[in-house]
């Protein structure tokens, strides 16, 4: 039996799944490498820590007959080769804060209206384009060198199939991108003097990007977002994914390109052709309560918390949680936002707080969910995933509070069974992205809103949007 394969070059590690024609995961490997901070701020890696892992992986599946290949993996990050395709320098990461000053040179040499009428984004220091801007001028040794510029999937491509390529859905994370046109915008490049040549080719994601020494073909693939969203079968208007990760997300496929004007959104192309998606993040959310629990309950399991949680009633005796730990992002693009709780009372005990944390979490989202139908989303449904997505109590909760059905699928490998799928249309046995969700994605249950919560929810929602205006000013000085 053949079967397709999908890795995810993820910030930890590779994750590779292999994947029966029908959907059924008939192997998983995981191979790790470890990620560096050579200053406050830093995050890097190794290019070649990723290839060695992702051969690994491939190996450990133990699969004799591959039809396809598809690739996901970590977005935005920066690889810089020169003109013998050798790394220059380590990998700067998504995460990586350095280019402050250069995302400010960007948006005031193309200007913030056009940038983000051009990219549906405005410049982010996780983006690519910053990082390119912070080599020339610290850097300019390594910045001459450059001939060639990649992401981490593709650097790893460059390694299977021999190919320099990227994909429409990555590409868009690099701020260098026409993400209405779907090819490299001229006017960004022009203005940052970019040049063109350096830039890989860029294909739709269930595209033949090459092949291996083997002959397998190897789709052109996605960033782990929409990735992640194929998995789950959100590729058309109508459903969101609802991710409730560290990070929190909610991805809407959007039918053409429109750009949040206030750039509260990522807008990208999305990894089925002719089709975009808007993407809202809130930077801490199953993230929140790891840190709770690291913090005042390293001792107690998550499920004694969440127990204890739902103990109090929607709403916890009016106590609210501000979940910007770690600023926020959609609808705020502030990294100086702080968390939060407000409201407390002498009856408040652990489990109220976790109740709250849980609550703040779901308003969170509900931001980003109205910032999606603002621009136009169709919102019918959604489908969840993530560690979060595994309390009944937090997916009841989160229904109740954006007044969702909220679906869970019966496979929850994430980017990694994405890619796959795009490997199956890649590798023939599918004809387009939606015979393979078809075939692949199946619902394994529903969490229903609770009519009274939604109403206690309401209320509460509407308190927690005044928190972030009121407490701002105290966070300025």
């Amino acid at each position: 039996m053949s079967a397709l394969v999908g890795l995810d070059v993820g910030t930890t590690g590779v994750k590779a799944v292999a994947v029966s024609p029908d959907g059924e995961i008939v192997a998983r490997a995981e191979e790790e490498y470890p990620l560096a901070t050579p200053q406050p701020g830093w995050v890097e890696q190794d290019p070649d820590d990723w290839r060695r892992a992702a051969d690994a992986a491939l190996g450990s599946l133990g699969v004799d007959e591959i039809a396809g290949i598809g690739l996901s993996g970590q977005m935005h990050g920066l690889v810089a080769l020169d003109a013998d395709e050798r790394v220059l320098r380590p990998g700067i990461l998504w995460n990586d804060q350095r280019t402050g000053a250069e995302c400010r040179e960007i948006e005031e040499r193309v200007g913030l209206a056009r940038l983000i009428e051009l990219t549906g984004n405005r410049a982010l220091p996780g983006f690519t384009a910053p990082k390119l801007l912070w080599l020339r001028t610290h850097e300019p040794d390594a910045y001459e060198r450059i001939a060639h510029v990649l992401l981490p999937k593709d650097y790893v491509r460059l390694g299977l199939a021999g190919e320099r390529a990227i994909d429409v859905a990555d590409a868009s994370g690099t701020l260098l991108f026409d993400v209405a046109g779907r090819r490299w915008s001229d006017d960004v490049l022009t203005a940052l003097d970019v040049p063109a040549e350096w830039l890989p080719t860029a294909l739709e994601s269930p595209a033949v990007s090459g092949e291996t020494p083997d002959g397998v073909p190897v789709a052109a693939g996605a960033g782990d977002q929409a990735a992640g969203a194929l998995g789950v079968g959100v590729h058309s208007p109508g459903l969101v994914s609802i991710v409730v990760g560290t990070s929190g997300v909610v991805f809407a496929p959007l039918p053409t390109f429109v750009a949040d004007p206030e750039a509260r959104a990522h807008v990208f192309c999305h990894a089925v052709p002719d089709t975009w998606h808007a993407m809202g993040v809130m930077l801490s959310a199953a993230g929140s309560l790891r840190w709770f629990r690291e913090t005042f309950a390293p001792e107690e399991s998550y499920e004694r918390l969440l127990a204890e949680a739902e103990r109090w009633e929607p709403g916890a005796e009016g106590l609210l949680f501000l979940p910007y730990l770690a600023g926020e992002r959609t609808p705020h693009v502030d990294p100086d936002a702080r968390g939060a709780f407000v409201g407390l009372s002498l009856r408040h005990d652990r489990g109220a707080l976790v109740r709250a944390l849980l609550e703040g979490v779901a308003y969170g989202l509900r931001d980003s969910l109205e910032v999606l139908r603002s621009l136009g989303c169709r919102v019918d449904g959604g489908r969840v995933s993530g560690g979060g997505a595994r309390s009944e109590l937090w997916l009841r909760i989160v229904a109740s509070v954006l007044g969702l059905p909220l679906e869970r699928t019966a496979v929850e490998e994430g980017a990694a069974y994405g890619a796959a799928l795009l490997g199956g249309v890649a590798g023939g046995v599918f004809g387009d992205v939606p015979e393979a969700v078809a075939a692949w994605v199946r619902v394994r249950d529903t969490v229903e809103p609770d009519a009274n919560w939604e109403r206690v929810y309401a209320d509460g929602y509407g308190r927690f949007r005044a928190l972030y205006p009121a407490l701002r000013p105290l966070e300025s000085e």
